[in-house]
Order: structure tokens, then sequence, then C-alpha cells
């Protein structure tokens, strides 16, 4: 029986880039976030208290939602409805407390949170952070930047 030797073939380049972006891109990557939960009202509470805020809620067809206020930069919500589940695992978000994540962090326990480890430092230039389960079940991280001043 005859032998057959492949061949090899040239492998085709391409030129242009896999993906292309549609349009110009923006400013923060990042465009929406949602927190799910199991008890919106109770989220609702977590939140506006540890971070002195007040949140608009609404709702679609699907999902109840909290919004969290933002004059420009990334917009993001507590989520409730079929689906939403929280979860101490996958991606990590880091809420930003200002200058003031050790109040932050004392509060997290009167709310019904857990701080699963303490004030951290990344590093002088970017900061520290803490992780948290707020009331729902959520990993999540507590984030400050250097003081300035310091």
């Amino acid at each position: 029986m005859p032998q057959l030797k492949a061949e090899k073939k040239p492998r085709k380049t391409r030129s242009k880039p896999i993906l292309q972006a549609q349009s110009a891109p923006q400013d923060d990557f990042l465009a929406w976030f949602e927190l799910p939960t199991l008890n919106l009202d109770r989220a609702i509470h977590f939140y506006s208290q540890l971070f002195n805020l007040h949140m608009e809620t609404t709702a679609t067809a699907y999902h109840a939602m909290a919004i969290f206020p933002a004059d420009q930069g990334i917009r993001g919500a507590l989520v409730y409805g079929e689906g939403c589940v929280p979860s101490q695992t996958g991606a990590l978000l880091y809420l930003d407390t200002g200058s003031d994540l050790n109040g932050a962090l004392n509060k997290v326990p009167e709310l019904g949170g857990q701080v699963l480890m303490g004030k951290t430092l990344i590093s002088e230039s970017i900061g520290s952070y803490a992780l948290i389960l707020d009331s729902e079940g959520n990993r999540v991280a507590l984030f400050s930047r250097p003081n300035p001043q310091a």
C-alpha cells in the first residue's frame, strides 16, 4: 500500500484584527454592573447605609432594580428576579469608599454583612481594599485610594 505524504500548506495570516471596534473607544471599558439579591429591600438598606446614598428603584418585565447613583462613569444596580443568585465566587466588584475604608468596614457587620478580609494595602500609589460578604451573600471588595495628604 503506498504511503501518502502530507503536504505542508503555507499558513495564511490575517492582515486585519480578528475583532474590530464598531465605534470609538469609550473612557470606561466597563459600562454596567449588577449585584444579585435575594431580598431587594434588605440589599437597598445595606448599601444605602454603607455608602450614605439614596437608590432609585425601577422594574423591567423580568427584574426589580435599585440603581446606584453616579454623576459620571460606571453605573450599576442591585437586581432581584429570576436567575439573580448572589455568589461568593466569580468576578470581584470593587466599590469605592472614598478615604474612609475603615469606617465602611465598621458598618458591615451591623448592616448584616461580614468582613472576610480586613483593610489590605495594595500599594502606596494604588490604595487599599478589603473583602466583605454583603447582606445577600455576594463577595464584594471595598476600595480606598491613597490619601494625597499622607
